[in-house]
C-alpha cells in the first residue's frame, strides 16, 4: 500500500495502514516530505508508481487534486481509497465514473459515517417503519474553526483556485459526512435519486466559501432533507442527522456511532476494500456510484451564488492571530429550528438571510 497526502489527516491513513496484518505499505508521497516514515518517500504519485510495485492508493490530497491522482493510481493497476468529497463537480464525477468502468479498479470514498452500524441500523428502522412515516431527515452541523483552519493550505476556504474548482465549504468538505449520511437514510445516493437542490450559502469569515449555511435536497423518493450547519458555533458539538417519523424521531450522532444515545460499532472502510479485493462478492460500503447524489449537492453549490457576508452587527468576535475566530449570533437557536421546521434560514427569518 501507498498513502498519498501523509500530513494533517493523512497522517491517520498512515497510522491506520501500519496498523493492519495484511498489508505493507512500501511507500508515501507528499511533496512536503516522508515525516521520517520508514519507507520510500516522493514528491508525486507518478515519481512513486514509477518506482514502487503498489496495490492500494490511499488518497487524501487537496480536493482538486482528487481526480487526476485517483486516475493516476487505477490506471497504474492499483485499487484507491478516496477521501471526501471524491471530486468538485458533477463533470469530474463522470470523468471519474468512467476511469472505474475502463479500468475495472475498486475505488472506495471515505465517508466514514457510512460504515457506522449505527447510521446502517438508522437505516434499517427507517425501512422497517418503526419510526413511522417518514415526514424529512435534517442535518445539523455546529463547528467551530478558527483563522489557523482557513490558512493551513492555500485551497482551504475557496471555491476556486488558479482557474480549477475546489468548493471547499461547511457544506461540502467538514460536515459533508452530515449531508451523506442523510441522503443514505433515504436510500437517496445515486446520482438520479434527486429530484432538487436549492442553497442558501453564507459566510462571517473572510474566505470564498461558505461558513453558514442551509441546503434542502429533495429526493426523487420525494423526501425533504434539509441540512443546516455552521463552522461558527459558540462551541462545537457533534453533528447529528434527524430523521423525522409519524411515530417518532431518531437521532444519529454519526461522529460518535450513536442513536439517540445507543452505541453501535463501525467497520473501517480500509479493511472493507482489502475485503473486497480478495473477494469481489464482499460489497464496498462506499463505491463512487454511491456518492452520486452527495456529487449533485456539490454540483448545486458550485454553480450558486457566492455565499453572501453575514452582517458585521451579528458576528461577535474572539481570539487572536491564528486563534481568532466568529461566532454568528444564536446561530444555534437558528439551526435547531431550521431542522425541526426543515425550511431554510430565509423561510424561518433568520437575521442574516
Amino acid at each position: 500500500m501507498a498513502v498519498v497526502g501523509i500530513h494533517g489527516h493523512g497522517a491517520s491513513h498512515v497510522r491506520n495502514v501500519l496498523s493492519l496484518d495484511d498489508a505493507e505499505l512500501v511507500a508515501v508521497a507528499d511533496p512536503l516530505g516522508g515525516a521520517d516514515l520508514p519507507v520510500p518517500a516522493f514528491e508525486s504519485l507518478d515519481e512513486l508508481l514509477a518506482a514502487v510495485e503498489v496495490d492500494v492508493v490511499v488518497i487524501c490530497t487537496p480536493i482538486q487534486t482528487h481526480v487526476p491522482l485517483a486516475e493516476l493510481a487505477m490506471r497504474a493497476g492499483a485499487d484507491v481509497l478516496l477521501e471526501k468529497p471524491p471530486t468538485a463537480s458533477m463533470a469530474e464525477f463522470e470523468q471519474l465514473s468512467a476511469v472505474v468502468r475502463e479500468t475495472g479498479r475498486a475505488l472506495q470514498v471515505g465517508f466514514q459515517a457510512q460504515a457506522s452500524e449505527a447510521t446502517l441500523e438508522l437505516a434499517a428502522m427507517i425501512a422497517r417503519g418503526e419510526l413511522g412515516e417518514l415526514r424529512g431527515i435534517s442535518a445539523t452541523g455546529k463547528w467551530v474553526r478558527r483563522a489557523g483552519y482557513f490558512q493551513r493550505a492555500r485551497w482551504s476556504g475557496r471555491r476556486h483556485l488558479d482557474g480549477v474548482d475546489v468548493v471547499d465549504g461547511a457544506v461540502t468538505n467538514p460536515l459533508a459526512h452530515a449531508t451523506a449520511a442523510a441522503l443514505l437514510l433515504d436510500g437517496s445516493t445515486g446520482v438520479d435519486d434527486v429530484r432538487s437542490i436549492e442553497t442558501e450559502l453564507y459566510r462571517a469569515n473572510p474566505i470564498e466559501s461558505d461558513d453558514t449555511s442551509s441546503v434542502r435536497i429533495t429526493t426523487s423518493r420525494g423526501t425533504p432533507i434539509l441540512i443546516a450547519v455552521t463552522l461558527c458555533a459558540t462551541e462545537q458539538v457533534d453533528a447529528s442527522v434527524i430523521v423525522h417519523g409519524s411515530k417518532r424521531r431518531a437521532v444519529l450522532s454519526y461522529q460518535s456511532d450513536l442513536i439517540d444515545g445507543t452505541k453501535y460499532g463501525r467497520a473501517d472502510l480500509l479493511e472493507n476494500l482489502l475485503a473486497h479485493r480478495t473477494d469481489p462478492a464482499v460489497p464496498l460500503y462506499v463505491p463512487l456510484a454511491a456518492t452520486g447524489a452527495f456529487t449533485r449537492v456539490v454540483e448545486a453549490v458550485r454553480t450558486a451564488p457566492d455565499p453572501a457576508e453575514i452582517h458585521p452587527e451579528l458576528v461577535q468576535w474572539e481570539g487572536e492571530g491564528l486563534e481568532r475566530r466568529p461566532i454568528v449570533r444564536d446561530v444555534e437557536q437558528w439551526i435547531d429550528r431550521a431542522s425541526d421546521e426543515l425550511s431554510l434560514f430565509s423561510e424561518i427569518g433568520a437575521p442574516w438571510s
